[in-house]
């Protein structure tokens, strides 16, 4: 139980999600609903009400209602202001989360070219430091994990390479003239 306080305490922690980066905000509010054991509700129909329940029944039926309403509460409590005034309204859990995917996931789809197209036309400059260039390469990269994009690394080194300021041009060359391919780890190493 002190778990679950100290989690809920801490969702204030969470990034709120503004609009962007929908997956990333998901994954994480979908980790905090499993710490607490409420994710169930997202996937499991509401109890039917009758006038003949047992007592057991009316227990489940019980917890349910108690458990939409705190997802439902968590979900609307890892928003910027904005977007709970949008969605508040929305009496269950699951119908807020479908509505959030329905209108949010879209928009990450869209987001995929753009953060193709970043990586692809990200050029090093030589008025930074190229091991801080390096990083913020890796940091878009790393965001096609979001995106379940998987790039062979031989062609990730390639483009990084590609991408080095033009002060680097002879080394360049050199990296591209090798008969073994190099990893990113032993790029990394060169760069440091």
């Amino acid at each position: 139980m002190a778990l679950i306080k100290e989690l809920s305490a801490n969702i204030v922690k969470l990034d709120r999600f503004d609009g962007g980066n929908f997956l990333r905000w998901q994954k994480r509010v979908h980790f905090l609903l499993v710490a607490l054991h409420l994710v169930y509700v997202l996937d499991t129909p509401k109890p039917m009400e009758s006038d003949d329940k047992t007592v057991e029944q009316i227990r489940k039926w019980q917890k349910w209602e108690i458990d939409d309403h705190t997802c439902r509460g968590h979900i609307l409590n890892a928003m910027k202001d904005s977007l709970f005034d949008l969605y508040h309204d929305v009496s269950f859990a699951k119908e807020l989360w479908e509505k959030l995917e329905a209108r949010y996931h879209k928009e990450d789809a869209t987001s995929k070219k753009f953060l193709i197209s970043k990586f692809i036309n990200f050029k090093m400059v030589d008025e930074r430091s190229v091991m801080e260039q390096f990083r913020e390469v890796e940091r878009i990269r790393n965001n096609f994990s979001q995106h379940n994009f998987v790039m062979d690394e031989t062609i990730v080194v390639s483009s990084i390479i590609d991408k080095l300021p033009p002060s680097w041009k002879e080394f360049k060359r050199t990296l591209k003239h090798k008969k073994e391919d190099i990893s990113l780890d032993e790029l990394l190493t060169i760069f440091v």
